[in-house]
């Protein structure tokens, strides 16, 4: 006998198909799942590499570098991804910094790294002056301190202490190059100081003195043209030496702006990339094909979990037909045998929605975890995004819309024929 409420059972029928068909429920549902979930991570990862990267605090306004491309500077001094483009003169850095619409000029000297973390020579005012992020600086943990300008001594960030097992009074000694697998220089140098987590790119830094930098075995400098080898107890004289990358902090927006006409549109030697946020922008707009692609996957995916939904509901009309004719014969009318059916794909779709959310937090588990170990960059596997909501809406809907063609069978089953004594 069919319950009074009609809610109540197409409830009941609904649960009861949903449990005797649970292998093919459960499977339609994890490749709702699956849809729903990459849809989710695909605009969730987008967004957040897009913020951090575009949007994230920097600490810099630009990049001071050699002729050429803007994004490889960025990436390269900001990120510490890719190569750098070539050095520039010191005298150029000197002229910067005397600037007086210049609030802070930070030198930076690349080329070299130990077990693939990147070695960036600077000056100590990367520690002492510069904040990266508005009121912070960095922070040596207790029992370190900062590197002096005069001795072979390296600060490093929290992820190369925990990634290359490396504390205060380790003894390393540098690779050529900024990928692992080259010759390692003569020069030895000792950590004296493990910076603060600051869930940075800087985390993945192995931070030395620019004067090590210049007298690193095998480094010539080109400063004045000519090849210079540093001798040692010998002062290497200014024009003779180079940086590959300025980082810069402006009094104003004006200064960027009058830096941008004299060195990108009126000078020949050197690239500003300013701001630091339009090229990383410009790249993301270039990459957007990548995008389009993935969530056109993860849409795909969608549709073919409803017509996964679809088949195994069609596929089980015939032996149902039966049970529909004795509902149909105990009162439910047709209208309840087609909604019970459309409630059903609509319930497969609910689940799989529902796990949607778990597929995406694993997703973007692992994403956030090849991020920040590339890039230093974190992501946040909680932060909302919209798709959160309207992906699962787009499954529960793309399900019960599955459900209808299963149901115009079911609808017009004949009860007489399907009640007849079977042999």
């Amino acid at each position: 006998m069919i319950p009074r409420s009609i809610p109540g059972g197409l409830f009941l029928i609904v649960r009861r198909s949903l449990a005797q068909h649970s292998l093919s429920t459960a499977v339609t549902a994890l490749a709702a799942a699956l849809g729903c979930g990459l849809v989710i991570a695909v605009f969730s990862v987008r967004q957040q590499a897009h913020d951090a990267f575009v949007g994230g605090p920097v600490g810099f306004d630009a990049v001071l570098g050699a002729r050429g491309s803007q994004l490889q500077l960025v990436l390269n001094t900001v990120f510490h991804l890719d190569t750098s483009p070539g050095n520039i003169p010191w005298s150029m850095y000197e002229d910067v910094r005397k600037d007086p619409q210049v609030a802070l000029a930070i030198p930076y000297a690349v080329g070299d790294n130990y077990k693939g973390w990147r070695i960036v020579g600077t000056t100590p005012e990367l520690f002492t002056d510069f904040e990266y992020r508005k009121g912070q600086r960095f922070k040596a943990e207790p029992g370190g301190r900062f590197f002096d300008p005069k001795l072979r001594e390296a600060v490093i960030g929290s992820a190369v202490a925990d990634g290359a097992r490396m504390s205060v009074g380790t003894m390393f000694h540098p690779e050529h190059g900024v990928t692992e697998g080259e010759h390692d220089h003569d020069e030895e140098y000792v950590v004296v100081g493990v910076l603060e987590p600051t869930n940075s790119p800087s985390d993945r830094v192995v931070w030395i003195p620019i004067e090590g930098i210049f007298r690193m075995g095998g480094h010539v400098l080109h400063g004045k043209g000519e090849a210079y080898r540093a001798k040692p107890g010998e002062a290497i004289p200014d024009e003779a030496k180079e940086v590959s990358a300025v980082m810069l902090k402006f009094r104003n927006s004006m200064a960027g702006f009058m830096l941008d006409q004299r060195i990108n549109r009126q000078g020949k030697e050197a690239t500003l990339a300013w701001p630091i946020a339009k090229s990383l922008s410009e790249f993301f707009d270039r990459m957007g094909w990548l995008d389009r692609v993935l969530a056109l996957v993860a849409y795909l995916v969608m549709f073919v979990a409803a017509g996964s939904i679809l088949a195994a509901l069609y596929n089980t009309m015939n032996e149902r037909r039966r049970d529909f004719a004795i509902l149909r014969s105990l009162g439910a009318k047709r209208r309840v045998v087609f909604s019970a059916i459309v409630l059903e794909s609509a319930s497969i779709g609910a689940i799989g929605a529902a796990l949607g959310w778990l597929v995406n937090l694993g997703i973007l588990a692992g994403a956030a975890m090849v991020v920040r170990s590339q890039t230093g960059v974190v992501l946040d596997i909680w932060k909302y995004h919209p798709a959160a909501a309207l992906a699962p809406a787009g499954m529960l809907l793309l399900a019960a819309a599955a459900g209808i063609v299963p149901a115009l069978k079911a609808y017009r089953t004949p009860v007489a024929e399907n009640l007849a004594p079977q042999s």
